[in-house]
């Protein structure tokens, strides 16, 4: 078990490394943890018995999650004197851009489907 354990956030951490160094060597505007998911995706569907072998570990980690979110509390925390000066420019940043990405989504959805389904 304890193998299989280490096996898997070693497997984890290449395909993290590997997708950081594309994305630094190629500058791609893309972050290097998303290329090594899309890579690992990828990797897991050519290899269906990597994935139960990963099993277990990856529900533990999930099981766990909300730990990850910790760090960004703590920042929160030290930068609450910021937020609170900047928090009304935050709020409609966020709310303009979550309105501007639900559009696009719709508009590129509309633009995708058949014209009889419209």
């Amino acid at each position: 078990m304890h193998n299989t354990l280490l096996q898997t956030f070693a497997t984890l951490l290449v395909f993290q490394t590997i997708g950081e160094v594309m994305s630094y060597a190629l500058r791609l505007p893309v972050p290097g943890p998303v290329i090594g998911m899309v890579l690992m995706l990828l990797y897991l569907r050519l290899r269906p018995r990597s994935l139960e072998a990963m099993r277990e570990t990856s529900l533990g980690l999930l099981q766990h999650l909300s730990l990850l979110f910790v760090p960004a509390g703590v920042g929160v925390m030290a930068h609450w004197h910021r937020l609170a000066d900047e928090g009304v420019a935050i709020v409609v940043a966020i709310v303009v851009s979550t309105v501007l990405a639900l559009a696009a989504t719709a508009l590129t959805v509309r633009a995708l489907l058949p014209k009889d389904e419209r």
